[in-house]
């Protein structure tokens, strides 16, 4: 694990980093995420995290080292009643700090998060290119329920998705 990482709901004062952090990786030429050109304004994530503290179903969790925000992870409740044990996650981390230990705790703050909200499943989709994340999310438990076909639109392009997901225990 990452020596002096910290683990917290993200704040509203965070939403110019994580803007940074999110258009970092979407910039990153392996198209990890699902975001092409900009992210969120400071603006906009401001306001979403100030709506999100007001809310119960959903956080954004961060982990910061040496003062910097390296990773967020975005969980929210499936607002469906039939489906409401169920929340769905993404994950980001910043490129020097994967393969350190990030990925993994912030999780596990997930899974904390989802006990706590009686959620009783994490599902998520990552790219079937994104060997890296589909190896975290394996070690981690979380196992492949199906692909989704052409799940997601970059460009002129479909993309597929691997749905994954984590029973909470």
């Amino acid at each position: 694990m990452n020596d002096g990482l910290v683990l917290r709901q993200a704040r509203p004062a965070d939403a110019a980093a994580l803007v940074e952090l999110a258009e970092a990786v979407a910039a990153e030429p392996q198209e990890w995420l699902v975001a092409e050109g900009s992210w969120r304004t400071a603006g906009e994530e401001r306001r979403y995290l100030r709506t999100l503290a007001r809310y119960p179903h959903a956080a954004v969790l961060v982990a910061e080292a040496d003062g910097r925000i390296v990773g967020r992870l975005s969980i929210a409740r499936d607002p469906h009643p039939a489906s409401a044990h169920v929340a769905d996650l993404g994950l980001m981390v910043a490129a020097d700090h994967r393969r350190q230990g990030v990925g993994t705790a912030l999780l596990g703050a997930a899974v904390a998060w989802a006990r706590e909200a009686s959620v009783r499943k994490l599902e998520l989709h990552v790219f079937p290119h994104n060997e890296p994340a589909l190896a975290l999310y394996r070690r981690f438990g979380f196992r492949t329920e199906g692909i989704r076909a052409g799940h997601y639109r970059r460009a002129d392009r479909f993309l597929d998705a691997v749905l994954m997901a984590y029973t909470v225990e």
